[in-house]
């Protein structure tokens, strides 16, 4: 989960924006995040293939928790 703002501790996961196993650009919109005062879309950081953490649509995650991985492509 990514910190969005100096004062979040915690956001909802709002579900993803791309299938589970697909390659990826950095930048790229992976998934949407959502607090209190705010819904947004969260950008891959790096290319790559993505692979689903053990997450649930609409759950409080805090923030650093780790939604998913970004494999590199071989």
């Amino acid at each position: 989960m990514p910190k969005l703002d100096v004062s979040m501790t915690d956001g909802t996961f709002l579900g993803w924006l791309v299938p589970d196993g697909t390659a990826v650009i950095e930048g790229e919109p992976l998934y949407t995040v959502g607090t209190d005062k705010v819904e947004t879309e969260i950008p891959a950081p790096v290319g790559g293939v993505l692979r689903y953490g053990a997450v649930e649509v609409d759950a409080d995650y805090p923030v650093g928790t780790p939604l998913g991985v970004l494999e590199r492509e071989s």
